[in-house]
């Protein structure tokens, strides 16, 4: 758009996303899928086999992925589009002024863009032992016998799972509730799969230490106040993220932060005006699509001087565990939280879909919550292709529709988008099928 741009990066190009996260996991996830399908596929009428699972050529298909996608993210294309890209660790010298690669840099703006990377808890012994995180557990070239997961989070599962349907045994150990942050209504929909999948889920798990074994990894956890010990061949610590800011040296910019990253106000500026903050490290959600999202806002604010804020009424995300998890704006729970009065809840069953029966998916559930007026305050999402389900619910969220709209809306048949059309339609059953309903047909058939 015609402004003067050096891009600074200490790592690889395109992040954690492209080589750690995102891709490399759903490229996981697709070969996990693949396996689990040949297993089950007598429920077609076709013989299920036992795969045969290469984790070496499995690493291969992952590198291939992101191979793919990287020339989008490649110095040479961002050198090509006229950006100044240095490669090097970058730190604030100046509440104006960077340094990087052995040069110093003046800008009228900059923006922190250094997202976040695997939080490693301070569990006795964890230092002495090795581990993977979501960097290392995708360089694999042969399958763990027992995969431990500490973390029964989206991360946690996701892997737990495709590890599991690739023929590793799996325990998950989580402090809370697995899935804790979404709706359990809903997360005990994931839950009942990776039970019939054969993954030991152990919430309400403190782990207290770590120790090497001969062969493994020994893992002491308390369990209902009572000491277990669980050994395993691998241990996956995926227990959260934290912010990456150790390095850039923000006191030297007047940049305020804190153990969750980087403060900045409704339009991402951080207390220091020229700077701005977006993606992981300035949370609130951890997700590549809300770094997106930001981006748009930075550059109003910053080429075209609007005063764009952020919104987070609708902001939608995907847990891709099989059946997959989405969710966008407000659950059951914040609904009675926020004493939103009148408040209803809609509910469809993926068992009452034809195109679900048809393809032996009916494993899942939808659940709307609308205000008192029928407007979508939120939906949740528990099925196969959840993630491709949610995006007429996210819009009515954010554009604060009835839900009409999505009653209204014809749909192909036979889809799994019925589902949404179907619970939106069950909103006006009572008064369709009301004896008030009934005396005025009767009356109006007379005529």
């Amino acid at each position: 758009m015609g402004a003067n741009v050096a891009l600074i990066e200490r790592g690889k190009m395109g992040g954690d996303c492209l080589n750690y996260g995102c891709v490399p996991s759903k490229a996981l996830i697709a070969a996990g899928h693949a396996a689990h399908v040949m297993q089950h596929s007598d429920r077609f009428g076709v013989k299920a086999v036992t795969p045969d699972v290469d984790y070496s050529a499995l690493r291969d298909h992952i590198r291939g992925v992101i191979a793919v996608i990287e020339p989008n993210d490649s110095v040479e294309r961002f050198t090509g589009l006229g950006v100044n890209v240095i490669e090097a660790e970058g730190r604030f010298v100046a509440p104006d002024e960077v340094e990087a690669g052995g040069k110093r840099i003046k800008a009228k703006r900059f923006v922190i863009a250094t997202g976040s990377s695997a939080m490693v808890p301070p569990i006795p012994g964890l230092d002495t032992v090795p581990y993977l995180t979501n960097e290392t557990v995708f360089e694999l070239d042969s399958r763990p016998d027992h995969l431990i997961v500490i973390g029964g989070g989206p991360i946690g599962a996701e892997l737990a799972q495709a590890h599991r349907r690739l023929g590793a045994q799996v325990t998950v150990l989580e402090m809370f509730e697995f899935l804790g942050k979404d709706d359990p209504e809903l997360t005990d929909v994931i839950r009942r799969q990776f039970v019939a999948d054969g993954v030991d889920i152990r919430a309400g798990t403190a782990v207290k230490s770590v120790a090497a074994v001969d062969g493994g990894i020994a893992v002491t956890v308390v369990r209902d106040g009572k000491p277990e010990v669980v050994t395993g061949s691998h241990l996956l610590v995926a227990a959260g993220r934290q912010a990456n800011i150790d390095g850039l040296n923000l006191d030297a910019a007047g940049v305020h932060y804190d153990r969750k990253g980087i403060t900045v106000d409704a339009r991402l500026r951080t207390s220091n005006k020229k700077i701005f903050a977006i993606g992981d490290v300035a949370g609130p959600y951890q997700f590549t699509h809300m770094a997106g999202y930001h981006a748009g806002i930075v550059i109003r604010n910053i080429l075209f001087k609007l005063p764009a804020k952020v919104d987070y009424r609708a902001v939608p995300w995907v847990t891709y565990t099989d059946p997959e998890l989405a969710h966008v704006g407000m659950t059951e729970a914040q609904a009675k939280e926020q004493g939103i009065a009148g408040f209803q809840i809609l509910r469809w069953p993926f068992h009452e879909n034809d195109r679900a029966q048809a393809e032996r998916e009916t494993h899942g559930l939808i659940k709307v919550v609308l205000d008192k007026k029928g407007r979508v305050l939120g939906a949740t999402i528990a099925g196969t292709r959840a993630g491709e389900l949610i995006l007429p619910w996210i819009l009515a969220v954010g554009g604060k529709q009835k839900i009409g709209t999505i009653a209204g809306a014809i749909v192909p048949y036979p889809t799994l988008s019925e589902v949404g059309k179907r619970a939106a339609g069950s909103y006006y059953t009572p008064k369709l099928f009301s004896e008030k309903t009934k005396k005025i047909v009767r009356f109006l058939l007379r005529f």
